[in-house]
Parts: C-alpha cells; sequence; structure tokens
C-alpha cells in the first residue's frame, strides 16, 4: 500500500510537469512538450535543473513502479503466497529514510545554486517598472523617463470570428516592450488593480504583479528577436487578452528606438496645449475606442446590455445635459460596474480624442468637439 500511494503521487507529479509543458508550448511552439530551453543564461541553467530533477523522478517512478508490480506479480494469491507480519525492522526504517534523504540532497544542491542565480538582481543596467491593469500592461523606463501602455494588437474581427487567425492570435501587442540584448535588466513588478502574472517562457520570468506590493526578477537575453508571453492569472473577463511581447534588439537600435519615444512625448505634450479639429479628433478618437472600449461596447457602439450600456443613441453622449457626465464618466469610471477610470491610463490627447469620437459616431452626431485643454483643467482642478 504504501509502495501505491507513493507511485501515485509520483503520477500526479508527472501529470502536472506535462500540463505545465503543454501550456508553455502553447506559447513557444518550438518548445514541443517540453519546456523551452529559453535565450537567456539562467532560462538554460534552469532546463537543465529541470532536465535533472525529471530523470531523478523517471527513475524513481520506474523503480518505485516495478517493485510494485514484480510484487503484485510474483506474490499473488493464485500461487499460493501469504503475507509476512513483521514490524518494527530498524535496517528498513533507516534504508526508507536514508534513500530517500539522499535523493533530496542531491536534488537540493544544484536547486539552490540556481535559486541563488534568480534572486540575485544586483548591479543590474537598467530598471523597468511592470505594472498590471485589466487588461493591459505598463511599462515605465525608470532612468528614461519613458512608459507606455502595451494592449492586445489582435484585431476584434479576428477574436469574433468574422476574419482568419494570424500567426500570433491573441499574443500580439500595439506596443512591445524594447530592450537592448547583452544588459542586465532588472524588473519591478506590481499592479494597479488585480493580481497578475508576467511570463515569458523564453525569458524563464513568471511573477505575480500584486497590488501595493512589489516583486523582482531579471534578466539578460542573449539572442536579438521577439518573445511572447501572457498573464498567467486568472484577473478576470479578459485574461486572455493582455498578452506580453518583449523585443530585443541591439544596443544602436535601442538607441534610436529611445530617441524615437523621446520625440514621441514631446509631440503629445505640445498636442495636449493646442486646438484640435475635429476631423482630427474624430481620427483618433476612432483608434483609441477600437483599443480601450471596443471590446465591451462593440465596434460600432451597441454594447452588450444591461452590463456594457450601448454608446449609439444613448443620451449620456448625444444629449448636451450628458456632455459634463461623459466626460467625468470616462476620466473616473463608475463605482459597482466594469466601466474603469482612464485619467491615470490615457492621455489628455486620448481622452478628449475618444469623448469626441463617441459622441460622433454610429449617428450620434451631436458636432461636440472636447479640447485637450478642457480635459487638463478638469484633472488639475483635482
Amino acid at each position: 500500500m504504501h509502495s501505491l500511494l507513493l507511485g501515485s503521487r509520483w503520477l500526479l507529479v508527472l501529470l502536472g510537469f506535462l500540463t505545465t509543458q503543454a501550456q508553455a508550448a502553447a506559447i513557444n511552439t518550438s518548445s514541443g512538450w517540453n519546456m523551452p530551453t529559453g535565450v537567456t543564461g539562467i532560462s538554460q541553467d534552469i532546463y537543465s535543473l529541470h532536465m535533472i530533477i525529471f530523470w531523478i523522478c523517471v527513475a524513481i517512478a520506474l523503480v518505485v513502479f516495478g517493485v510494485m508490480f514484480w510484487s503484485l506479480f510474483v506474490y499473488r494469491k493464485s500461487k499460493g503466497a501469504k503475507s509476512a507480519h513483521f514490524h518494527e525492522n530498524t535496517t528498513v526504517e533507516v534504508i526508507w529514510t536514508a534513500i530517500p534523504l539522499l535523493i533530496l540532497v542531491a536534488m537540493a544542491v544544484p536547486a539552490t545554486g540556481t535559486l541563488k542565480q534568480i534572486y540575485d538582481s544586483t548591479e543590474a543596467d537598467m530598471d523597468i517598472l511592470v505594472t498590471g491593469y485589466q487588461w493591459r500592461w505598463h511599462y515605465e523606463y525608470m532612468e528614461e523617463d519613458i512608459s507606455f501602455f502595451s494592449n492586445l494588437g489582435t484585431p476584434q474581427s479576428q477574436v469574433l470570428g468574422e476574419e482568419d487567425k494570424g500567426d500570433f492570435y491573441l499574443l500580439e501587442v500595439d506596443k512591445p516592450l524594447v530592450v537592448p540584448v547583452g544588459k542586465k535588466i532588472r524588473f519591478l513588478f506590481t499592479s494597479n488593480d488585480v493580481i497578475h502574472a508576467w511570463w515569458v517562457p523564453d525569458l524563464a520570468i513568471k511573477k505575480d504583479t500584486v497590488p501595493g506590493f512589489i516583486n523582482e526578477s531579471w534578466v539578460v537575453i542573449d539572442e536579438p528577436g521577439t518573445y511572447r508571453g501572457q498573464c498567467a492569472e486568472l484577473c478576470g473577463q479578459n485574461h486572455a487578452f493582455m498578452p506580453i511581447e518583449v523585443k530585443a534588439v541591439s544596443q544602436e537600435t535601442y538607441a534610436t528606438w529611445l530617441e524615437e519615444q523621446r520625440e514621441m512625448a514631446a509631440a503629445e505634450a505640445q498636442g495636449s496645449q493646442r486646438e484640435w479639429a475635429l476631423d482630427e479628433l474624430i481620427e483618433r478618437g476612432e483608434g483609441v475606442y477600437t483599443t480601450y472600449c471596443a471590446a465591451c461596447h462593440q465596434e460600432d457602439g451597441s454594447g452588450m446590455p444591461p452590463a456594457f450600456p450601448a454608446l449609439r443613441g444613448n443620451p449620456l453622449v448625444t444629449g448636451e445635459e450628458g456632455y459634463s457626465k461623459h466626460i467625468e464618466t470616462v476620466l473616473y469610471g463608475r463605482s459597482g460596474t466594469s466601466m474603469p477610470a482612464y485619467s491615470d491610463t490615457l492621455s489628455v490627447a486620448d481622452i478628449a480624442a475618444v469623448i469626441t469620437y463617441e459622441r460622433n459616431a454610429w449617428g450620434n452626431d451631436s458636432g461636440d468637439r472636447v479640447q485637450p485643454t478642457e480635459i487638463s483643467e478638469l484633472l488639475s482642478d483635482d
């Protein structure tokens, strides 16, 4: 009975291992049924440790099941076998205590060395703050004063089955995390709302992002390329729609990208101070709406009542009386509902644009034009 229980436990461990590898294979199709070796030194050390432990488990399972099935066959009742009766055999007890202890020590030595490496985030060349939101990621380059949101890049038409799925269905984003190769990057993880988990198998990183708490990890990517992952915590209805895309580039390409981001930030700052034409606001607002609002309120503004009310023909977005309430709802959300506050998520230009778009799309035709300066004034009053 003891052997049967022990064998069953190892069988469950093996099944759990296969399930985990199947999840990893869904993200990295080249990994097959095994976990990916990854593109970093630490990921390859983890893979080596994984294989050592795996083969130890296989050896234990073979011995346990071998002895168990041999015993069942040789000492079966049909051959007249009778069970032995003995108690407190000191030799047997020492053996079945010492052997597992030696096995655990053999496992602990390489595991301890690898764990020490995993948690050694000192002497990093750069720091990136990763914040989880429902349902997107926010990246802040601490030394560069650059930050942005990364949203699902898969079109809603693919999600709804209206067109064929792309090669990176639900694994593509509008703005990837760009990092240089050959640099030690320390990641700081937190969350703005619920618990998420930042998981990129090729980088051997899987860390929870917990509200009010900071987790950390690090990576040195040796090979340029694009590495994908997903949120690995059940964080709400759109949990499956917050992928991760890390783009590792050369130092020269990274420096060029940084300069482009600074120029874009400067242009964004200027845009928040000028007056926009109606067609400019509608064009920009359509893109913002598709990214942040269409999943709930639908691309045609029809919504999914009662949880997500329709915006098309809604007095809140058509009538003059609802103008201020509409702005307030977008800025601060609506408590007790799934409507989040966008005052900290979107720029003032994006907020002005999406409100203008909603008030003039799908036949609403209010003619209203919300300016970024108006949004800035409201936020400054708060």
